[in-house]
């Protein structure tokens, strides 16, 4: 790598070159580069492809023969400039190779924009006056839109989202899909209702609860599962029936969009779009975000066959994409939208500027509204923009996006700059942080605290200075992270050849959670207290069924005063489905028919005469004993 006269030649070349050749050669590229553009227009052109759609570069000097790629290093080079982008100066080459097409060209007008940009740094002890905040105003009152002194059951938290009228339509688009899909079978198909559609989804909140390897094992008998409630709320063949022919859509509207496949007529999310966007509705309409939001990304796992499926470097490897608004406060997902490919969803700014973009609408919002977004989302423009919304934003920025380069500094070192209205701040971690903001100082007085290895590889607590952009940052970040964290914990997903039921599971998912927030805050705006998810989602299961108590605590067994008591049996000579009897909690075949009770009926064990001879009152005591 030749740097002779700060010129930086693209390879090595042969060691039978003369030098007046390879003189020649330099004198050749420097020509060539004399009518290069400015150096904004060559750093605008590196940062953003579209300035050069074809990839081509007609001030580029061509490549040499590969002959002058054997070249070793010759003793008389000068020594390297300082690595150091501050130290290098104005139209300097750097020691660094280029690569690909513009290779050392580029590299050193890049370098005299580092040089500029570093030039505006200031450090933490240059005051910095706090920009004008704007004024929240919201559209509604944040929080619930409910009737602060009404109460909801479980159920008509649900319902706010599942409603009579959406289970209706999906019932009747079920039953025609499911008759067209049994025109050539033998058996006529028989119509599903809502409360059939209740009892399915009570099911699989079950399942998310209760889990079973096989979907088979929710109605097996054997002692090793002993899993009565599944079938109390449908059969086996009933539940598999309702998830064969489950479909959102109409099936008339399906055939009609199919032919238009191949077209820019043709909608990818046909068969979930009556759902889908019935749920989005839904979600805005019963709540309101408070001022700290934020947006990221969701995926639904899915393998199926389907063309906006995505793979990324994520947990959840293949699936559709969703982008999300999520209230930082409480986690309540308000808004969302499917990623269907750059055809229909990018323009011009990027995926990352106009998924936002179609998120925050002001209109419906308000305005003085805080966003917090991760490097994938965070630009210049795309703030400024948000900023001319009356639309705050914070987020980590990426180096490459304002031409940043990473500088020798000790732990806690804070430096900034502002430039049309954005804060810039670099805050020293275990790594460089880079954060972009509208509506913060550079530095507050926060301190936070590290666990650090001092003398003699002892651990302490050394406090440190912080952003405050970096502390809002970690705190109001994380809304769709939590909402998807809780949506985890009990998923009602089961994996499914067909797209449109993995939507169907998510949807019922994010009702489920964003009904579990609403109730939550009902619960905190009268002082009472709130039931945990799971406990919530107990309690769904026996409201949607009509089955059961939502009570943690097994009921005591009626003690018998009158009647006929008989005795029968509940297995045969197998031990499948014997049950544990009352008094003495060994196996039995043998129940009583009347109070339903289990109890041995043997001559070295006679249970059943003891439970029915003992008084009540006595009984009620040994109750209390245990």
């Amino acid at each position: 790598m030749d740097k002779t006269n700060g010129q930086t030649t693209e390879e090595s070349v042969d060691a039978s070159n003369t030098e007046e050749s390879d003189e020649a050669l330099e004198s050749s590229c420097e020509s060539s580069s004399s009518n290069a553009d400015s150096d904004e227009e060559v750093y605008l052109k590196t940062l953003d492809e579209l300035w050069s759609p074809d990839g081509s570069d007609e001030e580029w000097c061509p490549e040499v023969t590969p002959q002058r790629k054997k070249r070793k290093h010759q003793s008389s080079v000068s020594p390297s400039p300082a690595k150091s982008h501050r130290s290098a100066s104005p139209g300097s080459a750097q020691s660094a190779k280029g690569k690909g097409k513009h290779k050392g060209r580029m590299r050193q007008h890049v370098s005299t924009s580092n040089s500029i940009l570093e030039s505006k740094w200031k450090s933490v002890d240059e005051p910095d006056i706090e920009p004008p905040q704007l004024l929240f105003k919201p559209k509604r009152t944040p929080g619930p839109q409910l009737i602060s002194t009404a109460s909801f059951s479980v159920l008509q938290y649900f319902e706010l989202f599942f409603s009579q009228p959406v289970m209706q339509k999906i019932v009747d688009h079920s039953n025609i899909f499911g008759a067209m899909r049994h025109e050539a079978r033998k058996r006529k198909w028989k119509d599903i209702t809502v409360a059939d559609l209740k009892s399915f989804i009570a099911m699989v909140i079950y399942m998310g609860i209760v889990k079973c390897f096989n979907l088979q094992d929710y109605w097996r008998m054997s002692d090793v599962y002993s899993l009565p409630y599944p079938a109390k709320i449908m059969s086996r063949i009933k539940f598999l029936t309702i998830s064969w022919a489950l479909h959102l859509s109409d099936p008339k509207v399906d055939a009609e969009n199919d032919k238009k496949r191949g077209t820019p007529q043709y909608d990818p999310l046909c068969k979930i779009k009556p759902l889908y966007q019935d749920i989005r509705d839904a979600c805005k309409a019963s709540f309101h975000p408070h001022q700290n939001i934020s947006i990221d990304e969701r995926m639904v796992a899915s393998k199926a066959r389907h063309g906006l499926i995505q793979y990324i470097s994520e947990p959840t490897k293949w699936g559709y994409k969703l982008f999300v608004l999520a209230d930082s406060l409480c986690a309540y997902t308000w808004d969302f939208f499917i990623y269907e490919g750059k055809v229909k969803t990018e323009q011009r700014k990027g995926i990352s500027y106009d998924s936002v973009m179609a998120l925050i609408d002001e209109r419906v919002l308000g305005t003085g509204y805080k966003l917090f977004v991760d490097n994938f989302y965070t630009s210049p423009t795309l703030f400024r923009d948000l900023l001319s919304k009356k639309i705050g934003a914070c987020g980590t920025i990426r180096p490459n996006r304002i031409n940043h380069t990473e500088t020798e500094a000790p732990r806690g070192n804070i430096r900034w700059f502002r430039e049309d209205g954005l804060l810039f701040v670099e805050w020293k971690d275990k790594r460089d942080v880079l954060m972009c903001s509208t509506f913060h100082k550079a530095y507050n007085g926060d301190y936070i605290k590290r666990n650090v290895k001092g003398k003699g590889s002892v651990w302490g607590v050394k406090e440190f200075p912080v952003p405050g952009a970096v502390l809002d940052y970690n705190k109001y970040k994380g809304g769709e992270d939590v909402s998807n964290a809780l949506i985890g914990y009990y998923t009602v997903f089961r994996q499914t050849k067909k797209w449109y039921r993995s939507f169907f599971y998510h949807f019922v998912d994010i009702a489920i959670v964003n009904a579990f927030i609403l109730h939550q805050q009902m619960a905190k705006s009268k002082n009472q207290k709130a039931m945990t998810q799971k406990a919530f989602r107990e309690t769904l299961i026996t409201e949607l069924t009509g089955i059961g108590s939502a009570s943690t605590s097994t009921p005591k067994a009626p003690v018998p005063t009158t009647g006929l008591h008989l005795p029968r049996y509940i297995s045969g000579d197998s031990t499948v489905g014997r049950r544990k009897c009352k008094l003495c909690q060994l196996k039995t075949p043998m129940i009583c028919a009347t109070c339903d009770v289990a109890l041995c009926l043997v001559s070295n064990r006679n249970c059943y005469v003891k439970w029915h001879e003992q008084d009540s009152d006595s009984e009620e005591d040994d109750d209390d004993d245990d």
